[in-house]
C-alpha cells in the first residue's frame, strides 16, 4: 500500500509564532483537530482538540534544555516525547518515544517539510510540502492504523522545535 492511500492532513507552518488557535484539515477540507496557538506562546504548552473540542493530547515544551524536547500527555499522562537528537550532521532528526511503547524516527529535509516517520514496522507518516499549493503549508500523510493524533502533534512538535533553533542561529 502506497503513500497515494494514506490519510493526508494539511498544516500550517509557524503556527505557534502566529500566537492563534489553527484548525488542522483533512484533504477535503474539513477541519478535524484544532490546535490553541495562544496557550503555546503563552505558557509553552498547547492542547491537540478533536473538531468538537474535546481535547486529544496535550503538550509542554522543554526547549530552553541542552536537547529540545516536547512531552506530550493524553488523558492526563505522559504519552509520547519528541526530541531533537543531538550530533547529526547535515540533516536534523528527532525522536518520537510512546512511554512504555514504539519509538519513531523523523529523518528527512525537516527545515523544508520533506521528511518520514519511521517506526519498528516500517513508515507511519510522509510529511511533505509539495501536496498542497497553500503557501506556508504542508501536508503529513498518515498510514492506515497509525496513531493520527500523535504523528500530527509530532509534526507541529518538530515544527516549532526547528523554528525556535532557526530563530535562535540568526
Amino acid at each position: 500500500m502506497g503513500v497515494d492511500s494514506w490519510s493526508r492532513y494539511l498544516l500550517q507552518e509557524k503556527i505557534f509564532a502566529i500566537g492563534e488557535d489553527f484548525w488542522i484539515e483533512n484533504e477535503r477540507g474539513e477541519q478535524v483537530y484544532r490546535i490553541d496557538g495562544k496557550a503555546f506562546s503563552l505558557r509553552n504548552r498547547f492542547i491537540l482538540e478533536d473538531a468538537t473540542g474535546n481535547e486529544v493530547l496535550s503538550g509542554e515544551s522543554k526547549l530552553l534544555t541542552f536537547q529540545p524536547t516536547i512531552n506530550l500527555e493524553r488523558g492526563g499522562q505522559p504519552y509520547a516525547t519528541i526530541s531533537k537528537r543531538l550530533f547529526t550532521f547535515l540533516h536534523q532528526e528527532y525522536d518520537i518515544a510512546v512511554a512504555g511503547g514504539e519509538t519513531f524516527e523523523a529523518k528527512g529535509d525537516i527545515t523544508n517539510h520533506e521528511y518520514a516517520v519511521n517506526g519498528p514496522a516500517g513508515q507511519v507518516a510522509q510529511i511533505s510540502r509539495a501536496w498542497f499549493s497553500i503557501r506556508d503549508a504542508y501536508g503529513v500523510a498518515v498510514a492506515p492504523g497509525a496513531d493520527v493524533p500523535l504523528l500530527l502533534a509530532a509534526a507541529v512538535c518538530i515544527e516549532e522545535i526547528s523554528e525556535r533553533e532557526r530563530e535562535r542561529n540568526r
